[in-house]
């Protein structure tokens, strides 16, 4: 059996995991390690499409590399911005996203990818659009696998 790392994403009673591509954004996987879990508040995007953000501009990270950054999320991607230009997040692209902000188009590290349905991704991102701010705890649970692809 081979350990894999997994993000947890918990918004009320429901909770979507994400594969973390600890191959392709080391350093910033290894910075979410140190700063969660964290309980925060999950938010609709305003200037960026159909997505939702946690602002993390309280924990402290490490000054980090663009890796692995896209300006352009597809559905289910998660975003670490540390802050470069703008103020820390997490941005989940629930569809289509252009990750952006008053200070114009951001690249932001791609660190997982949730394993949601189209639909559960709709839900999650009218549901902060709707109703507004939701309560949201993000952690990291080691998983096995078999190591078969």
């Amino acid at each position: 059996m081979i350990a894999v790392s997994e993000l947890h994403l918990t918004v009320g009673e429901h909770t979507y995991v994400a594969s973390l591509l600890e191959a392709e954004a080391p350093e910033s996987i290894r910075a979410l390690k140190v700063v969660l879990p964290l309980s925060s508040e999950l938010m609709h995007v305003r200037w960026s499409g159909h997505a939702t953000w946690v602002n993390i501009d309280e924990v402290k990270l490490p000054d980090l590399p663009r890796e692995n950054h896209t300006v352009y999320p597809s559905r289910g991607d998660i975003l670490l911005y540390p802050g470069y230009k703008n103020e820390q997040e997490l941005l989940i692209a629930c569809g289509p996203t252009c990750f952006k902000s008053p200070a114009g188009e951001l690249a932001g590290n791609h660190v997982g990818t949730l394993e949601a349905t189209r639909a559960e991704l709709t839900a999650l991102e009218e549901l902060t659009l709707r109703d507004g701010v939701q309560p949201v705890t993000i952690r990291i649970q080691e998983a096995e696998t078999d190591g078969k692809v």
